[in-house]
C-alpha cells in the first residue's frame, strides 16, 4: 500500500480543504496493491497443499465475510460526515464519538505499526535468489533481517527527511509491476515434473496445518481493502472516492486470489506447493517476475503503513486518547506546513523494528490478523448497532445493509476463537479495557451508551406498538419527532392518520388519540374503547408504527391541554402537536388555530395539516415554501421532509425548495439553505431550490398556484405571530387556495439537522 499525505485529524478543518484533491484512482491502487501483497506471492502456495483448493477458496470465502461487510460498513460511516484526515479513526471518531473511536483507532494504529514489520519481512524473502547466490558461491547464509532492518531505518529516514508526499507517485508504476507479475504467473505452465495428474480439489500434504492456522496466516492478504481510507484527507471528493476505490478494490482482489489458487491447484502437486514458497516463480513465463513483483508489493505496502500509522497516532494523540496529557502532547507534535508527525514516526517505527527482529513472517501474520479481526468486528458491530438506533443525524449517502453487518461481526467473532482462542480473549479484554479507561475520563460524549440507547428506543418503540395490536396488557411506560396527533374524527380522516404514521415510521414515535367530546363515564368509555380498537386495526392493516387512544374531555381546547400534559408513551416526552382540518369544511378551522395557540404556549412545535380529497395524490413530490417571517421555522420543515420522503409510500418523492425572499440579498439567502442542506445530507439538490424575488402584481399566493399547484404536499411556515395575531382564522389557514394539501409547521424550539 502506498498513501499521500495525510492531513491531521482537526475537527476544524473547512470541507475546501482537501489537501492534493485525488479522485478515486488514488483510493483504488492504494487498497489494492496492499491487498495484492505478500501473502499472495509467498503463502498462497502454502495454504493450496495445507487445506487443498476447496480450503483456500473456503479461505478466500471466509475471509471476504469478514472484509466485504466491513468495507461496506466503512464506506457508509464515511458517507455520513464530512471526511478529513485521520483516516478510518477519523471516520468512527467523529461518528461514534471518542471513546469508540479511540479503542478501535489503537487497535487499528497496533495493526497499522505491525504491518510495516510484516510487509519488510516479507520484503527480504523476496532476496532470496540472491540469499542461494551467496550461500553457492561463497558459502554464506546471511539472516533476511540483514535485509530488512537496514530496510526498515531507511525507510524511516526516507519518510522524516522527505516527507509523506512521494506515496501516490509510486502507486501506478506499483500496480504495473504487481500486474505484470500476476499476469507472467497466470500465462506460465510451469516445469512438467511439479505438475499434478489434473485438478484435484481436495488433495492436501500429510501431517499439514489447522484450518484455523492457515486462516490465521492468510488473513492479512484480504486486510488491505481500507489502505485508501489513508488519503481521506487528500481526497476531492471522499464522500464518492471511499466507497468506490475500497469496493471496487475488494471485489478486484477477491477475483485475483480464486484466479491464482485455482492456477496453483492446476500447476503444482501440494509437495512442491508445500515445499517452495516461491513456487510460484516455477509456473511464471518469467520467474524474476514474482521476486521484483513481492518486493514491490511489500516495499510499497511497508511504505505506506509508516505513512499511515503515525498519522493515526498523532490523530489519537491529538484527540486525547492516550493515557496522559504529556504523551499526548509530545505525540501531537507535527513539523512543517504539512504537520509531519516526527514523534509518532519514530514511535510506529520503534514497534516495527521489535516485529522485525522477530523476523517471522507467519508469527508476525498471526499476531497481525487479530487484531485486524478485533477492529473489522468492532466496527461491524458498530454499524449493526447505529442502523437500529435509528438516529436521524446518521445520514450516509451510501447505505450498506444491517444483516452483512452483522454478518461481519460474527464471522470475526468465530474466526478469532478458530485462529487462537487465547489470543481472541486477550484482543477482545484489551479493547475492552481501553474503551472503559476512554469512557471513564469523557463522560458526557457520545459512547455505546447513546448507540445501545437508541437501539432500545427501537426496540421498546415497536414492542410497545405490537403489544397493543395484539392487546396485551402492558404499562406505559440529535431531535426526534415524537408526536401527538389529536383528532374529532378518527377512523373518518386517513390524512391525518397517514401523515402521523409517515412521520413516526422510523425515526419518531406517534401517538394518535381520537377525541370524544362530553362527560367521562362509562359507557362513554366503553364507546371509545370501541372506536380505539377499530384504529388498532388500522394500524396493523396499514402497517403502520403508531400508537393509537382515545380522550374524552368537555372540549377540544381542554383535550388539547390534557393531551400536552401527558407523558411521552416512547419514554421520550413529546415535543409535537399534529392537528388536522378539512378545506371543505370551513367551521373546523377556528378551533385548530385555539388549539395550535395552546400548543405553542407551552413551547410544543404545532403542526396543522390542511386536508382535502386530493389525499396526498401519487406521494411523489414535496414542496417546501419558505418566507422572510418564516426562516426560523425551516429546519424543521426540512426536516419533516426527509423524515416523511423516507417512507415507503413516498420513495419516489422529490423534495423540491422554494425561498421566496423580500429582504436581502436572496442569491445569499438561498447560498446557505443550499449550505444547510448539503452540511445536513438531505436529499435536495441546489437544482431544486428556487429563489424568487417578490414582484409587482405577483403575490405569495399566486407564486404558489403557480409552482405547486400539482405538488401532493406543500410545507408552509406558520410564525407564532401569526398564530397570536388578530387575523382572521379563515385567512390564517386558508392561504394558498391553490395548493393540495398543505402541512402548516410552526416551530417552537431550534431543531438541529447537522
Amino acid at each position: 500500500m502506498t498513501a499521500a499525505r495525510i492531513r491531521s485529524a482537526s475537527s476544524g478543518s473547512t470541507a475546501a480543504d482537501r489537501g492534493l484533491g485525488f479522485g478515486t484512482a488514488p483510493v483504488f491502487l492504494a487498497s489494492v496493491s496492499t491487498i495484492l501483497g505478500a501473502i499472495l506471492f509467498l503463502r498462497f502456495g502454502y495454504a493450496v497443499a495445507h487445506v487443498g483448493l476447496w480450503g483456500t477458496l473456503g479461505i478466500i470465502l471466509l475471509g471476504h465475510l469478514v472484509t466485504i461487510p466491513t468495507v461496506l460498513a466503512v464506506s457508509e460511516i464515511a458517507t455520513n460526515r464530512r471526511v478529513a484526515g485521520g483516516g478510518a479513526y477519523y471516520i468512527v471518531s467523529r461518528s461514534f464519538g471518542p471513546s469508540i473511536g479511540g479503542a478501535i483507532g489503537i487497535a487499528l494504529y497496533l495493526s497499522q505499526a505491525i504491518s510495516v514489520a510484516f510487509y519488510l519481512v516479507a520484503f527480504a524473502e523476496a532476496f532470496e535468489p540472491a540469499r542461494e547466490w551467496a550461500a553457492g558461491a561463497y558459502g554464506l547464509d546471511p539472516d533476511p533481517r540483514w535485509v530488512s532492518l537496514p530496510a526498515t531505518v531507511l525507510m524511516v529516514a526516507l519518510i522524516l527527511t522527505k516527507g509523506a508526499d512521494l506515496g501516490v507517485r509510486l502507486l501506478w508504476i506499483v500496480s504495473a509491476i504487481l500486474a505484470a507479475s500476476i499476469g507472467a504467473f497466470l500465462l506460465g505452465s510451469g516445469p512438467e515434473s511439479i505438475r499434478p495428474d489434473g485438478l484435484n480439489l481436495t488433495t492436501r500434504i500429510q501431517d499439514s496445518d489447522s484450518f484455523g492456522t492457515v486462516f490465521a496466516t492468510c488473513f492479512p492478504a484480504f486486510t488491505g481493502m481500507i489502505a485508501g481510507l489513508g488519503l481521506s484527507g487528500d481526497l476531492r471528493n471522499p464522500g464518492k472516492s471511499i466507497p468506490v476505490g475500497t469496493i471496487s478494490a475488494t471485489l478486484t482482489g477477491m477475483v485475483v486470489y480464486t484466479l491464482v489458487a485455482v492456477k496453483l491447484a492446476q500447476s503444482a502437486t501440494p509437495e512442491a506447493l508445500g515445499a517452495d514458497q516461491f513456487v510460484m516463480a516455477q509456473i511464471a513465463l518469467w520467474g524474476p517476475a514474482i521476486h521484483i513483483g513481492l518486493a514491490a508489493a511489500a516495499l510499497s505496502s511497508a511504505l505506506g503503513s509508516i505513512l499511515v500509522a503515525p498519522r493515526t497516532l498523532q490523530a489519537l494523540a491529538r484527540d486525547n486518547v492516550l493515557p496522559t496529557p504529556k504523551l499526548n502532547r509530545i505525540l501531537e507534535a507535527g513539523r512543517g506546513p504539512g504537520n509531519e508527525p516526527v514523534v509518532a514516526t519514530y514511535a510506529s517505527s520503534a514497534i516495527a523494528v521489535v516485529f522485525v527482529a522477530l523476523g517471522s513472517v507467519d508469527f508476525i501474520a498471526q499476531i497481525l490478523s487479530m487484531f485486524f479481526m478485533v477492529t473489522y468486528g468492532a466496527l461491524c458491530t458498530v454499524s449493526f448497532l447505529e442502523y437500529f438506533a435509528g438516529n436521524p443525524s446518521y445520514r450516509p449517502t451510501f447505505h450498506s445493509r444491517w444483516y452483512l453487518s452483522l454478518i461481519g461481526a460474527l464471522m470475526c467473532g468465530v474466526m478469532m476463537i478458530q485462529m487462537n482462542v487465547l489470543y481472541a480473549l486477550i484482543a477482545v479484554v484489551l479493547m475492552v479495557a481501553i474503551y472503559y479507561g476512554l469512557r471513564r475520563t469523557r463522560k458526557g460524549e457520545r459512547d455505546l451508551t447513546a448507540i445501545f440507547q437508541g437501539t432500545m428506543f427501537q426496540l421498546t418503540r415497536r414492542l410497545q406498538i405490537k403489544l397493543q395490536q395484539n392487546r396485551i396488557q402492558k404499562e406505559e411506560g440529535g431531535w426526534r419527532p415524537s408526536v401527538v396527533a389529536i383528532t374529532r374524527f378518527g377512523a373518518r380522516r386517513v390524512g391525518h392518520f397517514d401523515l402521523l404514521r409517515w412521520i413516526s415510521q422510523r425515526h419518531g414515535f406517534g401517538h394518535f388519540i381520537q377525541f370524544f367530546e362530553g362527560e367521562y363515564t362509562f359507557f362513554t368509555e366503553t364507546e371509545a374503547q370501541r372506536h380505539v380498537e377499530k384504529l388498532i386495526q388500522r394500524t396493523a392493516d396499514s402497517k403502520a408504527e403508531v400508537f393509537v387512544d382515545a380522550l374524552i374531555s368537555p372540549s377540544f381546547r381542554t383535550a388539547v391541554a390534557q393531551t400536552l400534559q401527558m407523558p411521552g408513551i416512547s419514554g421520550l416526552p413529546n415535543n409535537c402537536v399534529l392537528l388536522e382540518f378539512s378545506k371543505q369544511e370551513s367551521d373546523e378551522t377556528d378551533e385548530t388555530v385555539r388549539a395550535a395557540r395552546v400548543a405553542t404556549g407551552a413551547r410544543f412545535n404545532a403542526l396543522i395539516l390542511r386536508s382535502t380529497q386530493y389525499r396526498f395524490g401519487y406521494r411523489s413530490s414535496i414542496d417546501i415554501w419558505i418566507t422572510d417571517n418564516g426562516t426560523d421555522n425551516a429546519r424543521l420543515m426540512l426536516l419533516l421532509a426527509y423524515i416523511v420522503v423516507g417512507h415507503p409510500d413516498w420513495k419516489r418523492a422529490t423534495i423540491r425548495l422554494f425561498a421566496y425572499l423580500e429582504k436581502g440579498d436572496s442569491k445569499r439567502e438561498a447560498d446557505k439553505l443550499s449550505a444547510l442542506m448539503r452540511e445536513g445530507r438531505l436529499p435536495i439538490s441546489r437544482q431544486n431550490l428556487t429563489s424568487i424575488r417578490p414582484e409587482a402584481g405577483i403575490s405569495l399566493e399566486s407564486q404558489v398556484s403557480r409552482h405547486s399547484s400539482d405538488t401532493d404536499l406543500v410545507i408552509a411556515s406558520l410564525t407564532e405571530e401569526e398564530l397570536n395575531s388578530e387575523m382572521a382564522e379563515q385567512a390564517l389557514l386558508n392561504r394558498f387556495d391553490g395548493a393540495n394539501d398543505v402541512l402548516f409547521v410552526c416551530a417552537s424550539e431550534t431543531v438541529a439537522i447537522e
